[in-house]
């Protein structure tokens, strides 16, 4: 896989079926290991391990609707009353983070109201805290620590 913009990790891969695997800390279980599991894998971790963002509050694949369609956000973080307060979505290395990856992101925000709205795809990440007072947002020059949400 390729190399990332995000720290190394001490990464738990299997082959099974004839198919690589990769171990989600979040999931407990070996997940298909895609271009955008492997930037999933390393994003978890960082914010985990440097971030200091407790695993328990975040989760993976979320399933949320939006009218009569089922969509999942890739991770969301929760506060300590399970309220979501960030939304994390990911993309393969080769895949540019455009005005549709946004237009995405912010469609589920529309259901959750999180503070902040994270994209990745690993080799670029952008992260921005919204202002619902305001009706605006504004972009982080990096991803916040946890102790600073």
């Amino acid at each position: 896989m390729q190399a990332l913009n995000l720290p190394p990790y001490n990464i738990s891969v299997r082959r099974k079926d004839g198919r690589d695997q990769i171990f989600d800390i979040l999931r407990r279980k070996f997940i298909a290991l895609t271009p955008e599991e492997w930037v999933r894998q390393h994003f978890i971790h960082y914010l985990t391990e440097l971030k200091g963002y407790p695993p328990t509050l975040l989760s993976n694949e979320v399933q949320l609707r939006i009218g009569d369609k089922t969509v999942r956000a890739d991770s969301v973080l929760y506060d300590i009353h399970l309220r979501p307060r960030m939304i994390v979505e990911y993309k393969a290395p080769s895949i540019s983070l455009t005005q549709k990856v946004f237009d995405q992101i912010s469609a589920y925000n529309l259901l959750l109201h999180v503070d902040y709205l994270v994209v990745s795809n690993g080799l670029q990440t952008y992260a921005c805290k919204m202002d619902y007072d305001n009706q605006k947002y504004f972009f982080l020059s990096a991803i916040p620590d946890y102790k600073d949400l």
